[in-house]
């Protein structure tokens, strides 16, 4: 059972101490925290030019500098938008596991977690309805998978959890630190890759349990599934960034031909590859990722 292979691992049980107690002393109200002014600037970076879709393809060298900066406002919005679906979708998933059979020794770690997702949510949706126009773009569902046991659903679940936040994180990190961005664009990175580093933590520890409990009994068949399933989800998180729309308004022409043409580049395998180094050797090291 998941309740007792967590609660076998006193390892496990010293982290969430750590990180419950780092959840208290870093707390903040981000309704006080930000600054958000009127308006930002047009004729700067909205996101790092390295972190952006088209960054070392023929389709960069083509643009101006003032249709880049147009394509970075767009892709950032893009970014927060997709934080906000997927914080939503990982929401849910925790609080039906929250004081849970299983999840007995994680629940009151997932009550910081949840309420630190949810004042994540807010903060990038108000930069969305704020410098968006007041719109979020949409993402497409994931689907696909194998028909899992409970055990399995929940691997897979937290490893969703793990792998968006990971890719998040990098984008988060990057950010924060760039000065050529506006510094409110630096402070939500700059907090939210505070909190993610917490979270980041509790997942690894969180998936290596799980996928210890789903080791002992899986088929080889069963972990060629897990294998593949994870595979997808890394690649379709990373090609949520390539949105048509967002090629359309930034002016782009043909921006279902754009993103076709950005995904087969080889700027955008080695993006991938730079976002998901961490989590892919974590993920082979573990076994997941077979």
């Amino acid at each position: 059972m998941v309740s007792e292979v967590i609660d076998r691992s006193a390892r496990f049980h010293g982290i969430l101490d750590r990180l419950t107690e780092k959840s208290i002393d870093d707390y903040y109200n981000p309704y006080r925290l930000f600054e958000w002014p009127e308006q930002l600037p047009e004729d700067m970076w909205w996101m790092s030019p390295e972190l952006t879709t088209t960054h070392g393809t023929e389709i960069a060298d083509r643009l101006g500098r003032e249709q880049l900066y147009a394509l970075s406002r767009q892709e950032s919005i893009n970014f927060y938008s997709l934080n906000v679906h997927g914080i939503r979708e990982l929401l849910v998933e925790v609080v039906n596991r929250i004081h849970t059979k299983g999840f007995e020794t994680p629940s009151e770690f997932f009550h910081h977690f949840i309420g630190e997702e949810n004042e994540h949510m807010w903060f990038f949706a108000e930069f969305c309805l704020r410098y968006g126009n007041g719109k979020m773009y949409r993402q497409p569902a994931v689907t696909g998978g194998p028909a899992p046991s409970r055990e399995v659903e929940s691997l897979l679940v937290f490893a969703r959890i793990m792998i968006f936040e990971e890719l998040v994180d990098h984008f988060n990190s990057t950010m924060a630190a760039d000065d050529r961005l506006h510094e409110t664009i630096r402070a939500i990175n700059r907090i939210h890759h505070q909190d993610e580093s917490r979270h980041i933590a509790f997942g690894r520890e969180l998936v290596q349990l799980l996928f210890d409990e789903v080791r002992r009994t899986a088929s080889n068949t069963e972990l060629d599934d897990i294998s593949r399933y994870v595979r997808r989800y890394m690649t379709h998180s990373f090609e949520s960034l390539y949105h048509p729309q967002v090629y359309r308004d930034a002016g782009l022409d043909n921006p279902h031909e754009v993103r076709r043409a950005l995904l087969e580049s080889d700027a955008r395998a080695r993006a991938e590859e730079t976002t998901f180094r961490k989590t892919s050797k974590f993920l082979r090291k573990t076994g997941i990722l077979r």
